[in-house]
């Protein structure tokens, strides 16, 4: 493969003659095909800190559609998912459901915003205590839910599950589904992960409804959604205090970081330069490899658009 070819080929943004304007989120565009359908382009887009790069990674898209794929054919026995097919590597055919505001973030070690709260002094995060005496990426007593709303654009903000019921964002009976679901998939992905010698740290799911029923939506288990550690030498690196060898998005927060970038008001946002964009490709690739056990096969797309006409038309009205 031509990697600096593929460079000027990433899938940044779509249009389709016979849709209405697409949802556009940080990574996906989502197009209504008819009342019950959409179809979801993934692109090459990355994020961090809640800032799209303005340089796009090759083929992170269909490795996170692909990854996506996998985690929810993994969770399937647990609760229904979007997932109609997967017609393209950039494309899935999804169900159109109403969906839930909240981000359920699970944790299961004090690793990057939960660290970087700790470490600033809080002890409580969405109102879930935290213990002292904790170091960076030490493993928490038990996995702890801690929610965040769901922007549709700018910042996600943390929110206590408390807050969630006072504000009457869910009924109390949706909320106890979902969090009984959120734990029993942040097992289920535990045990994915250990298959492969790796460790889901965190992860975050989204929900909504599908005919008033609980539904697992947008991604799970993927680089975009988790953070993982490799279990070989970790409980060896944290006794040593030394960096923990991870794959996740925390690499690209961390290389922002060093230029100068969290986010912050009055703080410009770094360009990616070539080599390190193939570098995070790279990375997908690894973790696509690792957690499926399968090699990835990227395919250079010239022409979504076109493409997006081809998978779209059976499901138009």
């Amino acid at each position: 493969m031509d990697f600096q070819r593929a460079l000027s080929y990433c899938i940044t943004s779509s249009t389709h003659p016979n849709t209405t304007e697409p949802y556009r989120g940080k990574v996906r565009e989502v197009y209504t095909l008819n009342n019950q359908t959409l179809g979801i382009l993934v692109t090459d887009r990355i994020s961090a800190f809640d800032f799209i790069m303005r340089q796009a990674i090759p083929f992170k898209g269909q490795i996170l559609n692909q990854l996506a794929e996998f985690g929810f054919e993994r969770v399937s026995h647990i609760v229904p998912n979007h997932i109609l097919e997967v017609p393209h590597p950039n494309v899935t055919i999804a169900k159109k459901c109403v969906p839930i505001p909240i981000e359920v973030v699970i944790r299961a070690h004090l690793t990057g915003h939960a660290w970087r709260t700790y470490k600033n002094g809080e002890r409580s995060l969405c109102g879930v205590h935290l213990p002292e005496g904790l170091n960076e990426h030490d493993p928490l007593p038990n996995p702890i839910l801690t929610p965040a709303t769901k922007a549709s654009e700018g910042h996600d903000e943390d929110i206590s599950e408390q807050e969630i019921l006072t504000q009457d964002i869910v009924s109390s009976s949706l909320w106890s589904e979902i969090r009984e679901t959120a734990f029993e998939l942040f097992r289920t992905g535990q045990q994915v992960a250990c298959e492969q010698g790796l460790i889901l740290v965190d992860t975050k799911y989204e929900f909504g409804l599908f005919e008033d029923k609980l539904t697992l939506i947008d991604e799970v288990h993927t680089t975009d959604s988790s953070r993982y550690f490799y279990a070989d030498g970790f409980e060896q690196r944290q006794k040593d205090r030394q960096p923990q060898k991870q794959l996740s998005k925390e690499f690209l927060r961390e290389w922002l970081m060093k230029n100068d970038f969290q986010g912050l008001e009055g703080q410009s946002l770094p360009d990616l330069p070539d080599s390190f964009r193939i570098e995070v490709y790279e990375r997908y690739a690894q973790l696509y490899e690792q957690l499926t056990g399968s090699s990835f096969s990227p395919t250079l797309i010239e022409d979504i658009n076109s493409d997006l006409q081809t998978v779209f038309s059976p499901y138009l009205d």
